[in-house]
């Protein structure tokens, strides 16, 4: 059987990426890095291996902001965040907002919540954890 592959891109269309229906995780994180690198109250997300993610337009037009083996990749035209690579370059975040199709993997718990935003009230049922999620 196959895997399906998600299509996802920035605001603009200009970058492209294609990424395997293989999240390991999903987190809504309420850190105030990803707070201010997407202008919202908190950053859904789910993980994969790095190798699963394919960008296939406009590599060249990405902003990379960081290191080597950890950053986060913007769209140089719209600004959009697509992803950050993280774990030593093992992994990629990606941004869950950027997703065109639905993943099988929703968020399952809110992390970095003792550094939220003070006007965002969090209504659901998920976990929540102060930090990065532990256990």
């Amino acid at each position: 059987m196959a895997i399906p592959t998600l299509a996802g891109a920035c605001y603009c269309g200009t970058v492209r990426y294609a990424v395997a229906d293989q999240f390991r995780y999903a987190f809504n994180c309420h850190c105030g890095s990803c707070r201010r690198t997407t202008g919202a109250a908190f950053k859904p997300f789910a993980g994969i291996e790095t190798g699963k993610l394919r960008v296939i337009a406009g590599a060249d037009l990405r902003l990379i902001v960081g290191e080597p083996t950890s950053h986060d990749a913007h769209c140089r035209q719209c600004g959009s965040l697509l992803y950050s690579l993280v774990r030593e370059a093992a992994y990629v975040h990606v941004a869950m907002g950027t997703l065109y199709d639905a993943p099988s993997i929703r968020p399952g718990a809110h992390i970095f919540v003792g550094s939220k935003a003070p006007w965002f009230t969090i209504t659901d049922d998920l976990p929540q954890y102060d930090g990065h999620m532990t256990g």
